[in-house]
């Protein structure tokens, strides 16, 4: 049995491991504030991500050529035109809305130091 190319560049890989005060940096950079739980659960989840990436990267891609896209699609684009929204619709997306008064939406700070 012939094995593929890549199987035979076998590397040993480290297995990454996050601590749980690297997984509340990477939580704080984010604006996301987590529980202890979430955090241990996040450096399990974040490191099999990586150990994957790692596995990545032992393949042989030598004579592989580069691609940004894997379809060969390209974009798109259309020029923007304003449209409004008939009132029903304006009505019933300021009435779901968590934060506001009347009129005026309150959504979160975005240049400010704090995460609330």
């Amino acid at each position: 049995m012939v094995s593929p190319k890549w199987a035979k560049r076998e590397r040993s890989y480290k297995i990454m491991s996050l601590t749980i005060e690297e997984v509340h940096h990477i939580a704080r950079l984010a604006r996301l504030q987590i529980t202890e739980e979430e955090a241990e659960r996040y450096r399990v989840q974040i490191g099999s991500i990586l150990e994957y990436v790692a596995k990545l990267q032992s393949l042989d891609t030598e004579g592989v050529p580069e691609l940004a896209h894997g379809s060969g699609l390209s974009n798109v684009w259309r020029t923007d035109e304003v449209t409004s929204s008939d009132k029903i619709n304006r009505a019933s997306f300021l009435e779901a809305f968590p934060h506001r008064e009347g009129d005026l939406l309150q959504v979160q700070a975005v240049f400010e130091e704090r995460t609330e």
